[in-house]
């Protein structure tokens, strides 16, 4: 499904004209669908991968910022702790709160970080202060590019359509005021797809067959 189909959709749905649902409100009812979606199921599609330079004695490091877009680190990772060339070495750190942080190391004492926090949106602390420069890989969730005139077609687009156009008429149906059982219907449709779209992102699409088995379904009476 692309833009301009499912804006067809909701129309029709709703039975609602481009007079009353502009393009400039149904926009608002996609980006208010695809933000739902992105916080109700980590997608495989969101899981980005960037590297970051640790500098020497510098606590800071920028995360990976994609138009201001990062919306979750998922962990940090040094890939050459050991300062070799081959960057063969790798360590996770530890996510640990800002406190902890400064509890750990009131003083700065220099060493091979051990672990990260948050201390703003743009930025991650670590401790020990690194003792030398460091490479490291910051594994983050990114907030997708939106479906839009501009952008006819995103992964939720194609591989969940059924659960955005439902989410979609949930927030078009809130903004019409009701009925209030249509809401309710459509938020029905909206769980049961992601239901199935929860298993397949965050289920089978990280398991393997060899090590886990095929998935098998309880047996219905």
């Amino acid at each position: 499904m692309n833009y301009s189909e499912l804006v067809t959709k909701i129309r029709d749905y709703t039975e609602v004209d481009a007079n009353v649902f502009t393009s400039t409100i149904v926009d608002g009812f996609i980006q208010d669908a695809e933000f739902r979606i992105l916080r109700d199921v980590d997608s495989d599609n969101n899981r980005q991968y960037a590297q970051a330079d640790i500098v020497a004695g510098q606590r800071y490091v920028n995360t990976p910022l994609v138009n201001d877009e990062t919306l979750v680190i998922r962990s940090c990772q040094i890939t050459n702790s050991t300062g070799g060339a081959d960057n063969s070495s790798r360590s996770f750190l530890e996510y640990r709160d800002t406190n902890f942080i400064s509890e750990y190391n009131p003083t700065g004492v220099q060493g091979l970080p051990k672990y990260y926090s948050y201390w703003d949106e743009n930025t991650i602390v670590l401790a020990p202060t690194p003792d030398q420069n460091y490479n490291m890989q910051i594994n983050y969730i990114l907030k997708p590019t939106q479906l839009s005139g501009s952008n006819t077609e995103t992964y939720l687009s194609k591989e969940f359509p059924n659960g955005l156009l439902y989410a979609c008429l949930v927030e078009a149906y809130g903004f019409l005021k009701g009925p209030a059982d249509m809401i309710q219907f459509y938020e029905g449709k909206y769980q049961q797809a992601l239901q199935g779209f929860t298993v397949e992102q965050m289920g089978r699409r990280r398991r393997d067959e060899f090590t886990s088995g095929s998935p098998r379904l309880p047996k219905t009476q």
